[in-house]
């Protein structure tokens, strides 16, 4: 028997001999990582704003914003998103507090507004369409529909994370993984209530100016 495999016997024999692997977490690495996400999606929106600024005036002898936008169910709906923000604020504080109920309930809470919205978006967009005034119809209603719906897309898929967490809380609590995905979402709702502030005033209060 060679010295090779005497060794190698050795070493199986002994289990001090064998090297283990943990893995580890950086401390506040995924929020870091979600930062740099928000950011880019910072750019994206950036792009879209820039294009309305270029196109939001181009309106091919078609209908203005003026003639289009019913203002006060968009403030109605600008009203629901940012409760939205106060209620997921609520939940925070009950996570803070170690409270799962509390934290599923104000989440609830939280999905049933941000619903809300898409809906009343969605009606918007309808009505719009219905009137002949779709996307395809002038520069203007084509980076209005670009960029509404941009914002419309990212709510939804904030409303699927969100229930999909609310699952994750009732079945494993609130472990720390649970309480970083929350802070994330945190993070990406009220990011996108920041982004709608800018769409109100930009898009529809400067929209309904002659």
């Amino acid at each position: 028997m060679s010295d090779t495999t005497i060794s190698s016997g050795a070493m199986s024999a002994n289990p001090s001999s064998h090297y283990y692997v943990n893995e580890h977490h950086p401390e506040n690495g995924t929020l870091l990582g979600f930062w740099m996400y928000l950011m880019s999606d910072c750019l994206i929106f950036a792009c879209l704003f820039a294009t309305y600024a270029v196109l939001g005036r181009n309106y091919a002898e078609g209908p203005t914003g003026a003639e289009l936008f019913d203002l006060p169910l968009v403030a109605l709906n600008t009203s629901l998103l940012l409760l939205s923000s106060i209620t997921y604020g609520f939940a925070m504080l009950e996570m803070q507090r170690q409270r799962l109920r509390s934290t599923l309930i104000w989440l609830a809470v939280t999905g049933v507004l941000g619903a809300c919205f898409i809906g009343f978006e969605l009606y918007e967009f309808a009505h719009l369409i219905h009137e002949g005034a779709g996307p395809q119809r002038s520069g203007f209603l084509t980076s209005f529909f670009a960029l509404v719906g941009t914002h419309g897309l990212h709510v939804t898929f904030g409303i699927v994370w969100l229930v999909t967490l609310m699952f994750q809380l009732g079945r494993h609590g609130l472990s720390p993984e649970n309480r970083r995905r929350l802070m994330c979402l945190s993070m990406f709702w009220h990011f996108l209530d920041v982004v709608w502030i800018g769409v109100f005033t930009f898009v529809y209060l400067m929209g309904v100016l002659p």
